[in-house]
């Protein structure tokens, strides 16, 4: 856990954003584990993150319109979206910041979230699958920064094994077409959720163009616990240095002690009348 916690620290956010959805995959796969040992419903912590549709479950639920944009099921469906996250989120960083990328990540999230709640509850398609509906997977907020990119530089040509150069617009383009497409083959709430992610991506960045960032009051919320949290890290901190220089001075009086007692026994008897403990704290301290 700890060697988890220094790179996480160490990382950048979009690696972060990578480790947080492989933790909450990890942690789901091991309560399904001890719910099968304990015979309990396996789905219970899918239902506690996912996104329901049903307006009734949200109000009691707000905090999944957050979570379930880091909750994944299928290990297929979170892999093909961290390559996608890592893919678009690195040329992302080329030419926009940290900032950007987490709020259109989480933005883009909530967006996509939006749209399939207002589709389950407004088309007569959804209709019977409204009350156990939910979404869950990281496909808005990840299309929402793939989108943004390719809206910014849609020129920008990227090399891809089998296939060759292609610019991000095409890229855009073809997930956009197989999204829409795919809405009545099955997941139809999952690809409007990733059209939803996907135009805030559009709209973003073409506000942004006009010198207008919608992140702004969303990276001010950031700063603000960011800033907070690592205050509270310092003040940790400091406390834990206080107590290892407390510590450190009495084991360094401690051993003091020892050799000193240690050179008056060889003043008085000599170097053969120490013991073998004796001989090794000694030559230890000729070492420092």
């Amino acid at each position: 856990m700890k060697e988890i916690k220094k790179a996480f620290i160490r990382a950048n956010y979009l690696t972060r954003l990578i480790y947080i959805n492989l933790i909450v995959f990890t942690i789901i796969k091991f309560l399904n584990v001890f719910a099968f040992l304990m015979q309990k419903d396996t789905f219970d912590i899918i239902l506690f993150l996912g996104l329901p549709a049903d307006i009734s479950n949200l109000i009691v639920k707000p905090w999944t319109i957050i979570t379930y944009m880091f909750t994944h099921e299928s290990f297929i469906h979170l892999l093909f979206n961290l390559l996608w996250l890592y893919f678009g989120g690195k040329i992302f960083l080329k030419y926009l910041n940290y900032k950007q990328l987490i709020s259109t990540y989480f933005l883009g999230g909530a967006f996509g979230g939006l749209m399939y709640i207002f589709a389950f509850n407004f088309f007569p398609v959804f209709e019977e699958k409204l009350t156990f509906s939910i979404a869950i997977g990281a496909s808005a907020s990840v299309l929402a920064i793939l989108i943004a990119i390719s809206s910014y530089i849609p020129n920008y040509s990227v090399n891809i094994n089998l296939i060759g150069n292609i610019k991000l617009k095409h890229i855009a383009f073809i997930s956009i077409f197989i999204d829409i497409l795919s809405i009545p083959k099955g997941n139809s709430g999952g690809h409007i959720a990733h059209l939803g992610g996907a135009l805030y991506g559009f709209l973003y960045i073409n506000q942004l163009k006009k010198g207008k960032d919608w992140s702004n009051w969303f990276n001010r919320i950031f700063d603000y616990l960011t800033t907070f949290l690592f205050d509270q890290r310092i003040a940790k901190n400091k406390k834990s240095r206080f107590k290892s220089d407390y510590k450190w001075n009495k084991e360094k009086d401690l051993s003091k002690n020892e050799i000193d007692k240690i050179l008056d026994k060889i003043s008085k008897s000599g170097y053969e009348s120490l013991n073998k403990k004796e001989k090794e704290i000694l030559f230890k301290a000729s070492k420092k």
